[in-house]
């Protein structure tokens, strides 16, 4: 328990909390103010363990000393170089240590501040592709019902969780979606992949057609939908994808915001399933979630398209004022550092099958319909309350948090991503206050 002082502010109104329920929130406020490892500390000094890593974010665990060193000493030393004509060197290490990582058919990087940014970053990178080699009749983008690609216009436009996208007009034209691959009557309770579904990647065949592929510049698909409650891609649906758009001359970009890093026990989630998207999206996890970065991961093919003309021109009219900026760029090397070190993917895999069990001894509690799991990852799907829909996760989630333990909801469903240096007994602790809840909720 952390024996510091903490002043709560004494006025909330101003700050507009995202994806919050303002009005619940404060009136009777969770707040933290201090983390370290596998805890958060709340503002009355209880000890929370984090079952999220923050927001699928802190795979490493809290302030971490390698990072927060890292950070300190850039900050004295370069604080801020400009991102445009001019660059400095962790921005470039940055950028060959990710290569060094990734898929062995990426080549190069694009900086941005965040999830939402890299995946515009990679829509816009489609498009200006295929302009580039003089197809730039491929202007469709393909995305995915219950996709979740950020809260930008073009995240939400190829993104689709309805409320996300409702309230904000037309979006971007030219866009179509393909179906979830959630099948519960088919897959429920399933350890892992699922044996069902691949056949739904056969409707990008039918949207092709419907279109023409010569409209269509490319598909975008979480590998695991994350935040519309851990929907896991069938058997072989993701190899469907890539060999349609293969055949038809169509990117794939894998959206692995959340799946980057580790969280499946390996890098990335191309490497988990064996699948090699054309774009890779990145975020949360390449700085621990410390600082704001993301990273746009392409093939030498599409960076080489844009490498023509006079020398002296700007290739791609497209950027950030703190891209690859220098403390973020420390952030993430020494991020990637601490991965390696303490071999977190690999303990990531180690664990999954203790996580598996664990997440599956809650069938059979009140209320619980689906149990989903995949490396760290994890959802349990509830009954809905008639009537009230998303109310009984929430209260799942205010009696976990007066328990000790941060858990995230999505709906009717609780999703659990806790960080990669978590313990057996602290899987342990988790469930075992998951199991408590389930029955003590209405």
């Amino acid at each position: 328990m952390s024996n510091r002082t903490t002043v709560t502010p004494n006025d909330l109104r101003a700050f507009w909390m995202p994806f919050t329920a303002n009005r619940q929130f404060k009136q009777d406020p969770r707040m933290l103010v201090a983390a370290k490892d596998m805890h958060f500390t709340s503002s009355d000094g209880r000890e929370i363990l984090d079952g999220t890593a923050g927001l699928w974010c802190v795979n490493a665990g809290h302030c971490r000393p390698k990072i927060t060193e890292a950070i300190s000493r850039q900050a004295g030393e370069l604080d801020y170089a400009p991102a445009f004509q001019m660059g400095h060197p962790k921005a470039f290490e940055l950028a060959n240590r990710l290569i060094d990582i990734a898929p062995d058919h990426m080549g190069h990087v694009l900086f941005t501040n965040s999830g939402s940014e890299s995946v515009d970053t990679a829509l816009k990178v489609a498009l200006a592709y295929h302009r580039a080699r003089g197809e730039g009749s491929r202007f469709r983008l393909i995305g995915r019902e219950r996709g979740y690609h950020g809260v930008n216009f073009g995240g939400i436009s190829v993104g689709g969780i309805v409320t996300n996208r409702k309230m904000f007009g037309t979006l971007l034209t030219g866009v179509d979606h393909l179906p979830h691959t959630h099948l519960p009557g088919k897959n429920t309770f399933t350890r892992g992949v699922p044996e069902h579904g691949a056949d739904l990647a056969d409707e990008l065949s039918r949207i092709v057609t419907l279109h023409d592929p010569s409209t269509i510049a490319a598909v975008i698909v979480e590998p695991v939908a994350g935040s519309t409650g851990v929907l896991i891609p069938p058997k072989g649906y993701l190899q469907k994808l890539r060999e349609i758009c293969t055949q038809h001359g169509i990117l794939l970009i894998f959206d692995e915001v959340i799946t980057g890093y580790g969280r499946l026990g390996a890098a990335f989630a191309a490497d988990y399933f064996g699948v090699k998207p054309d774009i890779m999206v990145t975020a949360k996890g390449l700085t621990n979630g410390v600082i704001p970065m993301g990273a746009v991961f392409v093939t030498p093919e599409i960076h080489d398209a844009f490498m023509n003309g006079p020398e002296h021109l700007i290739e791609f009219f497209h950027g950030y004022t703190y891209s690859g900026n220098p403390i973020a760029s420390a952030a993430a090397l020494a991020t990637l550092e601490t991965y390696k070190e303490e071999g977190l993917f690999e303990r990531a895999s180690e664990l999954a099958p203790y996580w598996e069990e664990g997440l599956h001894s809650l069938k059979g509690e009140p209320h619980v319909t689906d149990i989903r799991n995949i490396g760290l990852v994890g959802a349990v799907e509830l009954e809905p309350i008639a009537g009230s829909p998303t109310k009984r996760a929430f209260s799942c989630f205010l009696r976990a948090w007066e328990k000790g333990l941060l858990i995230r909801t999505t709906g009717d469903i609780i999703a659990l991503s806790p960080p990669l240096i978590i313990s057996k007994d602290q899987i342990d602790q988790i469930i075992d206050t998951l199991r408590s809840v389930l029955n003590e909720v209405d």
